[in-house]
């Protein structure tokens, strides 16, 4: 009976902990070339809900003032996120933003950089030197869905050019102990639908990856691992001492059963 009992113990240590594999990223040495550079590098593409931030300059402040919102011209833009919220111009389901004077102007697919140059050649229409247009257009920062076995799941807005998935789980109060590592997931909404990619962040090559850089209304979700559902703790003592409590209570339950 005791060997059993030992036996069942140390299959139970070996099985229910978090082993220090499942709990340390980037492990392995990283490629000296990655052919997945370009991909990593290509410009996103505007898509419907995304807000953008656009500033206009010119030699005539009156005219350019036509064109911006009343947010904008009361000075509201420094304020941050929430601000863009309202004086920003986001993306309809039909792919189009607004701008007073001009009307809608569709965007969608579009680089920031090309929508860009289509906002200065409408507003070209309106000034005798447009060559004197300056013209400035970003994303009002990257929105990102951090949920699962995180320390801080919910809607991240990172003021960013480009944020990285180490970056979104960073402010997401980074990934718990019983946080699946080897498989956090994905979820993205592009022109072509819904896909859904897993990502190993325990694998130094996930630098390589063509999903390393995420994109605005992405969603992470980090998976629980097993150890979590089993309630037997991610420490190899938290495991021994569940273990020793529940071998107690049999052994204790066997003798009372024998003294009936």
């Amino acid at each position: 009976m005791k060997k059993y009992l030992i036996l069942l113990l140390f299959i139970s240590l070996l099985t229910s902990c978090v082993t220090t594999k499942q709990m340390t990223y980037y492990q392995g040495e990283p490629a000296k070339e990655s052919e997945l550079f370009k991909l990593n590098n290509q410009p996103y593409r505007l898509q419907v809900n995304d807000i953008l931030y656009i500033d206009i300059k010119a030699d005539n402040p009156e005219i350019v003032s036509m064109f911006k919102t009343a947010e904008s011209n009361s000075g509201n833009s420094t304020k941050g996120g929430e601000a863009l919220y309202f004086n920003g111009y986001t993306i309809d389901r039909h792919g189009n933003i607004r701008i007073p004077y001009i009307g809608e102007i569709n965007v969608l697919g579009y680089t920031t950089k090309e929508a860009r140059e289509k906002v200065e050649l409408e507003l070209g229409k309106f000034f005798k030197n447009p060559e004197l247009i300056f013209v400035t257009v970003k994303l009002a920062g990257i929105k990102v869905v951090v949920t699962g076995e995180v320390g801080s799941p919910g809607t991240l807005n990172l003021m960013q050019n480009e944020v990285s998935i180490i970056d979104a789980l960073a402010n997401a109060g980074e990934i718990t102990d019983v946080g699946n590592k080897e498989n956090v997931i994905l979820i993205r909404k592009t022109l072509d639908g819904v896909k859904k990619y897993h990502l190993d962040l325990t694998n130094i090559e996930i630098f390589n990856s063509k999903h390393f850089y995420i994109q605005p209304n992405d969603i992470i979700y980090v998976p629980p691992l097993k150890q979590k559902s089993w309630g037997t703790g991610t420490t190899g003592f938290q495991t021994f001492s569940t273990v020793v409590t529940v071998l107690s209570f049999i052994v204790s339950s066997v003798l009372l059963v024998k003294n009936l």
